[in-house]
């Protein structure tokens, strides 16, 4: 039978955070609303290593994680977390006596990423699901699959990538070299022809969730990521679908 963590390491504290931040905590999931709480998490957690360290610096870690979401993304609108924090998990106890080296590496360049990617530097996207759903991670690897097929979404090495990309588009915003990331009526960047305003951001996802269209279901602890889809292209062909009107620019 599983415990509740002890009460010096609460889960339950991110919950009280996202309340306290007004969060709505929509989960993409077909078969509910809301996400699992971060208490439930922490349960799952417990379940897969009696590690205390380890457990209360992974707490840390999506404290840190969601606070920097909050900051640089606060029109986001699905907050899954339950596929990241299994597999943060696992890649720390993997790192045997590194682990808690290995977490404060990973907080750092996931806090780094918010802050690059989100509304308060040149940038400016508007959510974090194309990280989180694995939009992102399924393109990368469909450009090399022969050696990156096995790469995790939430793995250092797509982390470093997703860094060196954010400063390839800061130097060719600055050059205004991006056709497709000028800014919007909206006053964030949209790299689609179509647009991501909220309604039609809600209505698009939660349209490809319900078809089995999403490369990461990070509402599953133990997902399996796919990449071997043309994501980017049914994206596009269900925005015209659903009648979701061309990016004012």
């Amino acid at each position: 039978m599983k415990q509740d963590l002890p009460s010096t390491y609460n889960f339950q504290i991110i919950d009280e955070f996202l309340s306290q931040h007004s969060v709505n905590p929509l989960s993409l999931n077909p078969q509910k609303q809301l996400i699992t709480s971060f208490a439930e998490l922490g349960n799952l957690i417990a379940e897969e290593t009696t590690d205390i360290k380890l457990i209360s610096n992974l707490q840390n870690t999506l404290e840190c994680i969601l606070d920097a979401q909050l900051e640089n993304f606060p029109g986001n609108i699905f907050w899954d977390c339950d596929f990241m924090a299994s597999s943060i998990l696992q890649q720390a106890i993997a790192m045997g006596d590194d682990a808690v080296a290995f977490l404060k590496i990973f907080t750092n360049k996931m806090v780094t990423l918010s802050k690059l990617f989100g509304i308060n530097q040149e940038i400016r996207f508007c959510y974090v699901h194309d990280f989180i759903y694995g939009f992102d991670w399924a393109r990368w690897v469909q450009k090399e699959p022969h050696t990156r097929a096995n790469v995790e979404p939430f793995s250092l090495i797509f982390l470093d990538y997703l860094l060196a990309k954010s400063q390839e588009l800061i130097h060719r915003i600055s050059l205004d070299q991006v056709t497709y990331y000028k800014l919007c009526d909206t006053g964030f960047r949209n790299p689609f022809p179509f647009s991501r305003k909220p309604e039609d951001e809600y209505r698009l996802l939660t349209y490809l969730a319900s078809e089995g269209l999403i490369p990461v279901t990070a509402w599953n602890w133990h997902t399996q990521p796919v990449w071997n889809q043309p994501f980017q292209e049914i994206r596009q062909q269900l925005a015209l679908q659903l009648n979701i009107q061309p990016q004012k620019r």
